[in-house]
């Protein structure tokens, strides 16, 4: 089954964290990596620039109007992801609570299952 673990991150609460904390997560993201390739369990992986780096399209009237930011105004925003196909969703769950950012207060990883996933080769 594959699963997406999803990061989602929030600058306050990375802010707050001191370096020595913060550099632990990132180091702590290759442990995780090798882990998962090991297992045969990694499809994937994409971390994401700041929200304030994106833009946003939407099309009214056939017209693209393209504004700076995010989305939506949110305390969280999408940090990342890993693609992972495991046994089960318990298989999942344990994967996420290695992921170095749970163990942070206010942080967490999001399992969802994918119904469906393509590839420019389909």
């Amino acid at each position: 089954m594959k699963f997406l673990l999803i990061m989602h991150n929030n600058p306050q609460i990375w802010d707050a964290l001191t370096e020595q904390e913060r550099n632990e997560v990132m180091s702590g993201h290759g442990a995780f990596i090798e882990t998962i390739k090991k297992s045969g369990e990694m499809i994937g992986t994409t971390a994401l620039a700041d929200p304030s780096q994106s833009a946003v399209v939407r099309v009214r009237g056939g017209v693209p109007a393209v504004t700076d930011g995010p989305y939506l105004e949110a305390k969280e925003f999408l940090g990342g992801y890993y693609l992972v196909d495991c046994a089960s969703r318990e298989r999942a769950l344990e994967l996420a609570a290695l992921i170095p950012d749970a163990r942070v207060e206010g942080l967490g990883i999001e399992v969802r299952p994918v119904v469906f996933a393509g590839t420019a080769e389909d």
